[in-house]
C-alpha cells in the first residue's frame, strides 16, 4: 500500500477537521479504494471536511506535504475517475450536504457539494421547481459528483446536462486558495470549465444551480418496433417534427426481456427495439402525442401505449431505471459503456457493438438515450476470471473506437477518468492533448489534484512538432486577412518570429478593437467564412469562424432550421463577446477548433450532443474576446425553425474585468500566461468595450 502521511501530518487533517473525521485504518481504507469501475487503489488516509474553509485547510497541509489528493462523493463514479492513485489523500465533502438558500424568484438554489441529487429533488417538490439532471444513480450521487463528470440522465434531452444548470461555482484551487465564479462574470466561462473537470483542476465547495418549474402535465408513451434501425428513424422525424420530447430512451429485446424478468413493467419482450417517450408542459401537449403516434406508426411501430395513470407511467419508468440491476441478476459483474454518436449513426453503431460481443463470445445488452445519440452496452461477465474480464475490458474498448469512428466520442456522460484515459489518444490530435496538459499545468503546476486522470502522459520522447514555416503574411489596410487555416498558421508563426503584436476582429459590431491599434497587426477572421457542414437530420452545423451569423441563418433556413444566435457580426465573434441572452450562446456550443499563439491547434468537442471527454475549451473561448487564439471553426445545435425555439436579449450588464475579484483575475492571469506567454494577443484588461 501506499506510504502513510507523517505523523505531522496527520496532526495538521485532526486539528482542520476533527479527530472522528480523518480514517487511517485498513479496513477503512479499503472502503475508498474503489468507485463504481473495475479499478482499485489504496488511499493513504480519508478526511472529512465540513466547511470550504476545512476543504482548504486540508488542500492546503496536502500542497506543503507535496501528498496527492483527490476529491470523492458517494463513489458512483463509473471509469475511475475517483480512485486515489498514487497513494492519494481521499477528500469525501459527503458531510457537506445543506441546502443552503433557495430563491423560487430566481429559480435558484445554493447547495453544499455533499447533497445527493434526489434529496434536492425531493425538497424542491413542494415548491414547484425541480432540478433537471437526472442521473440513474440519482438516489446516492452527489451534486459536488454530477459537476465533476457533466453527469447527464434522460431528461437532459430536453432539459440540457448539469453545465447547463450551474449558475455559479465557489471552487477550492489546487494550492488551496478559494475563488467565487459565476456566468456573468467578465472573461472566459470559468464555471463551465470547471463543470467536467472531474476534480482534476479543484474541488467544488459550493453551487449557485438553476430550477426549472415542474411541468402541469407529463405523458409517457411506451412504443415497440421490429428493428432498432426503425425505432431510431422515428426518433428523429419526431425530433424533425419540431418537438422536443423530455426524454426518448430506447432498449433492444435483450434489455426488455431482462426487465421484464425482474420488474415486469409490462414491456413487449417480442419487440426487436421499445421505445419510452415523454412529453411535459402544458395543454399544447396534447397534439403532440398525436403526432407521436403517427410518427411511430409511419415507422412500422408495433403496439403504441399511453400510460392511463401516474402508476402504468411510474411502472414503465422503473423498468427503465432498472435495466442495469435487471442485468446484474445475470451475472456477478456488468461492465457499462457509454459512448455518443451522431442519432442517425445509432443503427449502425449497434449492429457493430453487437458483432463485437459476438466475437468475443460475450452477453450483451443496448439501452440508447436515443433522442441524443448515447448509447451503453452492458457485458455481463465475472470480475473473478481474470482473462474473462481482459476480454470485457478490451471489448469495451473496441466499443468505444466504434464510437469515435462514427464521429461520435468515448464518453456521453460518465467521464474519463483512469479507465478511459488512454482512449483519449483516438478522440483528439496530440496538439489538443497537449493543450489540456497546459491547462492541468497552469491550475495544478505540482500534478497533486487527482493526477494522472483524464488526460493521457505525454509520449516518452515527445512529438517532434511539425512546426509550421513562418510566411510574411499579406496586409492590407493593417489587416492580415487569411483565406484558409494553413495560411493564418503561417502568418502567426512569422509574428512569433518577428516578436510582433496582433489583435483579432470579426465584423467590428461587438465591441471596440482591443487596445491601441498602433503596435498591433490586425488578424480579421471573415476570410475564415463559410459553412462546412449542415448536418440536418442530427441538428448540428459546423461553420467557420469568420461566417456572418445572418448569412448561416439562411443556409439553416433551406433546410427548416435554424441557430439560437442573435442576429448581426460573426460566429466566432458572438462567441468572443459572449452576450447576454436566452438561452445563453455557451448552451448551443458543441465544438470548437483554434490557433492558440504558439502554433498548436486544437479542436476541442465533437458533433453530438453530449460529450464529457477532456476539459470543454470552448468554455475558454466564450467571453475571452480575442484573447487567447484565433477561432477558425465552431460546431453548434441547430433548432426546428418552427416549434417556439427562440432567442431572446438578456438583461443586466457585465461588470468590468478590474472590478473582478483579484483571485478570478488571477485565474485568467495563469490561464493567459499558459497560453499566450509572450503576449502575442492583448489582455483581458485591455479588451473592455
Amino acid at each position: 500500500g501506499p506510504a502513510a502521511p507523517s505523523r505531522g501530518v496527520l496532526e495538521s487533517f485532526r486539528k482542520a477537521v476533527g479527530e472522528r473525521n480523518v480514517l487511517t485504518g485498513p479496513a477503512e481504507l479499503r472502503l475508498y479504494s474503489y468507485d463504481a469501475a473495475l479499478d482499485r487503489a489504496l488511499p493513504s488516509a480519508v478526511v472529512f471536511p465540513e466547511t470550504s474553509a476545512q476543504i482548504r485547510s486540508v488542500v492546503r497541509t496536502c500542497g506543503q506535504a507535496g501528498l496527492p489528493f483527490v476529491v470523492r462523493g458517494a463513489g458512483t463514479n463509473l471509469c475511475g475517475g475517483t480512485i486515489p492513485l498514487r497513494g492519494a489523500v481521499v477528500i469525501s465533502p459527503t458531510r457537506m450536504r445543506r441546502i443552503l438558500s433557495i430563491d423560487g424568484g430566481k429559480r435558484t438554489a445554493e447547495v453544499e457539494p455533499g447533497l445527493p441529487n434526489l434529496f434536492l429533488k425531493k425538497a424542491l417538490e413542494p415548491l414547484g421547481l425541480f432540478y433537471a439532471p437526472d442521473p440513474a444513480s440519482q438516489k446516492a450521487c452527489t451534486i459536488g459528483g454530477n459537476i465533476g463528470t457533466n453527469a447527464g440522465g434522460p431528461h437532459c434531452l430536453k432539459y440540457g446536462v448539469t453545465s447547463h444548470h450551474v449558475r455559479g461555482l465557489e471552487v477550492v484551487l489546487p494550492d488551496g486558495e478559494a475563488v467565487e465564479l459565476d456566468l456573468d462574470q467578465p472573461g472566459c466561462d470559468l464555471t463551465g470549465l470547471f463543470v467536467g473537470s472531474e476534480g482534476t483542476l479543484g474541488i467544488v465547495s459550493r453551487a449557485t444551480l438553476a430550477l426549472t418549474p415542474i411541468p402541469q402535465r407529463v405523458e409517457t408513451m411506451l412504443a415497440s418496433f421490429p428493428s432498432m434501425e426503425a425505432a431510431i428513424r422515428a426518433v428523429t422525424d419526431i425530433v424533425s417534427a419540431g418537438i422536443i420530447p423530455a426524454t426518448l430512451e430506447a432498449m433492444d429485446q435483450l434489455t426488455v426481456r431482462a426487465v421484464e424478468e425482474f420488474i415486469h413493467a409490462g414491456y413487449p419482450t417480442d419487440a426487436q427495439a421499445v421505445l419510452l417517450i415523454e412529453v411535459d408542459g402544458g395543454d399544447e401537449i396534447l397534439p403532440q402525442i398525436d403526432q407521436i403516434r403517427d410518427v411511430c406508426r409511419r415507422n412500422s411501430c408495433g403496439e403504441f401505449r399511453l400510460a392511463r395513470d401516474e402508476a402504468e407511467r411510474e411502472k414503465l419508468w422503473e423498468g427503465r431505471r432498472g435495466s442495469y440491476p435487471a442485468m446484474a441478476r445475470l451475472a456477478p459483474n456488468v461492465l457499462v459503456e457509454d459512448g455518443a454518436v451522431p442519432r442517425s449513426r445509432l443503427p449502425e453503431a449497434s449492429r457493430r457493438i453487437r458483432a463485437i460481443a459476438e466475437e468475443r463470445g460475450l452477453k450483451l445488452s443496448l439501452i440508447f438515450h436515443a433522442g441524443d445519440g448515447n448509447l451503453h452496452p452492458q457485458i455481463l461477465f465475472d470480475e473473478r476470471d481474470r482473462e474473462a474480464t481482459g476480454n470485457v475490458k478490451a471489448a469495451g474498448a473496441d466499443m468505444l473506437r466504434v464510437c469515435v469512428e462514427l464521429g461520435g466520442t468515448i464518453s456521453g456522460e460518465h467521464g474519463v477518468g483512469m479507465d478511459k484515459r488512454e482512449a483519449m489518444r483516438w478522440l483528439f490530435t496530440p496538439d489538443t492533448l497537449e493543450i489540456f496538459r497546459k491547462l492541468k499545468r497552469a491550475f495544478d503546476p505540482g500534478d497533486l489534484c487527482n493526477p494522472d486522470k483524464l488526460i493521457p502522459a505525454a509520449d516518452g520522447a515527445g512529438r517532434a512538432r511539425e512546426a509550421s514555416r513562418p510566411e510574411e503574411p499579406e496586409v492590407r489596410s493593417g489587416i492580415f486577412l487569411p483565406r484558409s487555416e494553413a495560411e493564418l498558421v503561417r502568418g502567426m508563426a512569422w509574428l512569433r518570429e518577428k516578436g510582433k503584436r496582433a489583435r483579432i476582429a470579426g465584423a467590428g459590431t461587438r465591441s471596440r478593437p482591443a487596445g491601441p491599434s498602433g503596435d498591433r497587426l490586425t488578424i480579421g477572421s471573415r476570410g475564415l467564412s463559410g459553412v462546412l457542414e449542415h448536418d440536418a437530420e442530427n441538428f448540428t452545423v459546423t461553420v467557420l469562424a469568420g461566417t456572418e451569423i445572418d448569412a448561416l441563418q439562411e443556409v439553416l433556413a433551406a433546410k427548416d432550421q435554424k441557430a439560437l444566435l442573435p442576429s448581426g457580426g460573426t460566429v466566432g465573434g458572438c462567441l468572443a463577446a459572449n452576450p447576454f441572452q436566452t438561452p445563453r450562446v455557451r448552451d448551443q456550443v458543441l465544438g470548437l477548433k483554434a490557433v492558440f499563439p504558439d502554433g498548436l491547434i486544437g479542436s476541442f468537442g465533437a458533433k453530438v450532443m453530449k460529450n464529457v471527454a477532456g476539459y470543454d475549451m470552448a468554455k475558454l473561448f466564450l467571453g475571452s474576446r480575442g484573447t487567447l487564439g484565433v477561432i477558425v471553426s465552431v460546431i453548434l445545435k441547430t433548432f426546428p425553425a418552427r416549434g417556439g425555439f427562440d432567442a431572446r436579449p438578456g438583461t443586466g450588464t457585465r461588470k468590468s474585468y478590474a472590478s473582478l475579484d483579484p483571485a478570478v483575475r488571477s485565474l485568467h492571469d495563469r490561464i493567459k500566461a499558459a497560453f499566450d506567454p509572450d503576449r502575442l494577443f492583448p489582455g483581458l484588461e485591455e479588451t473592455e468595450p
